[in-house]
């Protein structure tokens, strides 16, 4: 085996150790980012803790999870919107949240959320 060969191989050898190394730390970052969206999923914080404060949110006929969960991320209530939508479908409220005027407040979990939304509203 000659010098170049030597060489060679060290380099082919150092690039597939260092190449693992990289695969492992990027697996590790992924399975971590997605570990910890699954406990936001069931674990979310309300915005608030406390008090915090009503406010008053419009739910229009044929409003999706989707459309509810950006209009609560805008006004302050939930942090995400796409991980309300994926509340939204793994609780018990699934398709269940119905058109009217909700009073929620900053302290509220989005599960609770969904409760409020998805009793009847009385007519006035």
């Amino acid at each position: 085996m000659n010098s170049k060969e030597v060489v060679v191989s060290i380099f082919s050898t150092v690039f597939k150790v260092v190449l693992a190394i990289i695969i492992v730390m990027l697996v590790y970052k992924w399975s971590m980012t997605a570990y910890e969206y699954g406990q936001r999923i069931f674990n979310e914080p309300p915005m608030t803790v406390g008090n915090g404060r009503m406010i008053t949110v419009v739910v229009e006929e044929g409003d999706t999870a989707k459309e509810i969960g950006s209009m609560l991320e805008k006004n302050g209530l939930i942090r995400d919107a796409s991980l309300f939508r994926i509340q939204e479908m793994l609780s018990a409220y699934k398709d269940e949240m119905k058109p009217g005027t909700y009073e929620l407040n900053t302290s509220m979990s989005a599960e609770e959320m969904m409760g409020i939304m998805s009793m009847d509203v009385e007519e006035e």
